[in-house]
């Protein structure tokens, strides 16, 4: 098995074809730093390389999931003009500095494999903002939540303003963000940021579920471009762009191995195996979406 990357603020674990990425800066409540941001980015351009993963899993060390930015630089934590760190430059165009959180927002959107985050405890400002890209978000029910921009004179980040609105309502998204308030992993679930509620003992152990279901029964490019699929066609304007690529798609993955193997494993009743991978077995027209400014 080849040696997995090791990062500073992060740890990086796969097993069983799960990936888990835990964010581990306990002694700060894994709040978010400049070099978080690049580890995280760094971890799931690993998970997507590998074939070995088959699905990636985020959570926190200790008693929080992320408690937002790290403000130890005080009143100037959010002046970006006199930000300085190891990938901030990188992030400069046009003059304007690219938001960190959004970076790794894009950056999980972008994922080839399936992102299932596991919310352990206090998720607020970027804490829960990372977590909306994610495509299934289990939490414990006294897990924190806080969209709380305004009550620091900031506004919502992380590509926010888009992904929220989608995955609540744009009510719930706006009384969250107006007020800033602190609510629960019950109340994220109830209003449809969050799929179950959990024990802290049982929240690994279903997210581990969730994804082992996913592993042992599909194909994983008819996965990886499922999830494209889906999220882009939140952003069409008409059905029919959703025809275009459906019909490619159908056509591909049609005459792939995966597909006769899909067939002959359901009517043979025994388990597959799929024997395409994510690495090279793409279909032609993947990625079908054009470039964007900041890509």
């Amino acid at each position: 098995m080849a040696t997995l990357p090791t990062f500073d603020t992060i740890l990086l674990d796969i097993a069983d074809g799960i990936a888990t990425i835990t964010l581990n800066r306990p002694d700060k409540m894994n709040a978010f730093t400049n070099g978080m941001m690049m580890d995280i980015i760094a971890a799931l351009d690993h998970t997507d390389a590998n074939d070995d993963v088959k699905a990636v899993i985020i959570t926190g060390s200790g008693r929080a999931f992320c408690a937002g930015a790290d403000l130890s630089a005080g009143a100037a934590t959010f002046d970006y003009d006199k930000a300085s760190g190891s990938g901030r430059e990188e992030g400069l165009v046009n003059g304007v500095y690219r938001d960190g959180g959004g970076r790794v927002t894009l950056r999980i959107f972008e994922s080839l494999k399936p992102v299932i985050g596991a919310i352990n405890g206090a998720a607020v400002g970027i804490g829960a903002t990372m977590q909306l890209p994610m495509d299934i978000r289990l939490a414990t029910p006294d897990a924190k939540y806080g969209f709380v921009f305004a009550r620091r004179g900031i506004v919502p980040e992380a590509c926010s303003s888009w992904f929220l609105p989608r995955l609540v309502g744009i009510s719930t998204a706006l009384e969250w963000c107006y007020s800033g308030r602190i609510f629960t992993g019950q109340e994220a679930c109830d209003r449809g940021l969050v799929r179950s509620v959990h024990t802290a003992e049982d929240l690994l152990p279903a997210a581990r579920a969730i994804a082992r279901d996913i592993i042992d029964n599909t194909a994983p490019v008819s996965v990886s471009l499922t999830r494209q699929m889906m999220w882009r066609m939140l952003g069409a304007d008409h059905p029919m762009e959703a025809h275009k690529i459906d019909s490619r798609a159908i056509q591909e993955r049609g005459k792939a191995a995966d597909s006769k193997e899909g067939v002959s494993s359901f009517l043979e009743k025994r388990q597959p195996s799929y024997p395409n991978k994510v690495s090279s077995d793409m279909p032609g027209f993947f990625p079908w979406w054009s470039e964007r400014p900041f890509a």
